[in-house]
């Protein structure tokens, strides 16, 4: 019993102490490094590559901004990339005459970023 008591706080003080050494890490985030993670951490921070292209219309442009947006929660989440996992995809709330187009966008807008994320350069 007595070297219960005096070990927990020995073992609390280590604890204490090693804990701002261990926070330290590995000094400042670097955006060259290209691992996947790397691309998570700073995806907004790479130009314009979240962009809908120019020839868009508003709701295909609307669809490609939800499709960049799904893919970072399913990149985040570690989720298979599917963009057919996604129910802003398959059940798009805008009228049925914009449906197709709708999810044109989100289709393209869901590979260009999960192909950034990735680390697969050229992709758009």
């Amino acid at each position: 019993m007595t070297l219960y008591r005096r070990s927990l706080p020995l073992l609390a003080f280590l604890l204490g102490v090693s804990g701002p050494v261990i926070a330290q890490g590995h000094g400042p985030y670097e955006p060259t490094n290209t691992s996947p993670t790397a691309y998570a951490q700073d995806y907004d921070h790479h130009g314009d590559w979240d962009a809908p292209p120019a020839e868009f219309r508003e709701v295909q442009r609307e669809g490609f901004h939800d499709g960049v947006e799904g893919a970072k929660k399913d990149f985040d989440n570690h989720r298979t990339p599917d963009v057919n996992n996604r129910e802003e995809y398959r059940h798009p709330k805008v009228s049925h005459a914009d449906r197709a187009d709708y999810r044109e966008g989100f289709r393209r807008g869901y590979e260009v970023a999960m192909a950034h994320l990735m680390g697969e350069p050229g992709r758009r």
